[in-house]
């Protein structure tokens, strides 16, 4: 994945030069975090930040390869380096509504960012349409963990947090089969997809308008991959967005990632399961 390289710390100064007399070096109290393969600045840091350096990454998926519990999977880096990530397969997994698939994944993130803290989460990926499902169960997204970089690296910590998370994918599938129970209307799933992607425009008569990925979402309702199973649910419905986050929305294929994984498409994909229980609740 081109990624065996390290980081380093460099001390940042500023120069003062005076109209008269020798120039200055002041102390800025910040740091450089230099990629040592090529002297690239990755980010500016502050001195109490533990970088996280990529071999620590991977090394904390050997005791669950070596255990039988997961194999390494894939891995790489958005925008040049600044964010390195590495996915692995666990065996665990569970069919729905026939033979709609959803593996699980364990995906470590290692930001050489400045503010971003290493993040480790499973991640769910509908197989028939390689989307990422957000996870949320109990009203919150709680199968990660957050580890700042004010503190070294923890991976047993890591570890512990993530056995207790593993168990509640159980409860996911519970949850995929509810939504494929219960079927939306030709009203309610227009509401669904307004919220979804909320606008205040209207039409000349003061009617609300679609926003365009609302009306995008109508569109590949019944196209998007994986359409055919428990068609005219909520499943369905929840699986249309993420199908767009995953696959649509975006300028580019970095950001798109990006954003699915980390960003606003993220929160995006966790509500939308949210906001689907609740229709399907009240159908």
């Amino acid at each position: 994945a081109g990624l065996d390289w390290t980081v380093s710390t460099i001390p940042l100064f500023a120069d003062i030069f005076a109209e008269y007399g020798p120039p200055q070096r002041l102390s800025t109290g910040r740091s450089a975090l230099i990629r040592d393969t090529d002297n690239r600045v990755l980010s500016v840091i502050s001195n109490d930040w533990n970088p996280v350096q990529n071999h620590e990454a991977f090394d904390f998926f050997t005791d669950f390869v070596r255990a039988g519990d997961m194999e390494m999977h894939t891995a790489g880096s958005l925008f040049t380096g600044e964010l390195v990530w590495a996915l692995a397969k666990v065996k665990e997994s569970f069919k729905c509504f026939g033979n709609d698939e959803v593996e699980s994944y364990l995906l470590f993130s290692n930001p050489h960012r400045y503010g971003q803290s290493v993040d480790i989460r499973f991640t769910p990926i509908r197989v028939v349409c390689a989307n990422t499902l957000a996870l949320a169960l109990g009203g919150k997204s709680d199968m990660s963990v957050k580890l700042n970089h004010r503190k070294a690296f923890d991976p047993e910590l890591a570890k512990r947090t993530l056995k207790i998370a593993s168990k509640k994918l159980g409860d996911y599938k519970e949850m995929a089969e509810f939504l494929g129970s219960k079927r939306y209307t030709a009203e309610n799933i227009v509401s669904y997809f307004n919220e979804m992607f909320p606008t205040n425009a209207t039409h000349e008569d003061g009617t609300p308008k679609l926003h365009r990925n609302a009306k995008r979402a109508l569109d590949v309702i019944h196209t998007q991959p994986g359409h055919e199973y428990a068609e005219g649910t909520w499943w369905q419905a929840a699986n249309t967005i993420t199908f767009l986050i995953n696959h649509k929305l975006g300028m580019s294929d970095t950001t798109r990632l990006e954003s699915a994984w980390y960003g606003a498409n993220r929160k995006l994909g966790i509500n939308a399961f949210k906001t689907a229980v609740e229709y399907a609740e009240a159908a």
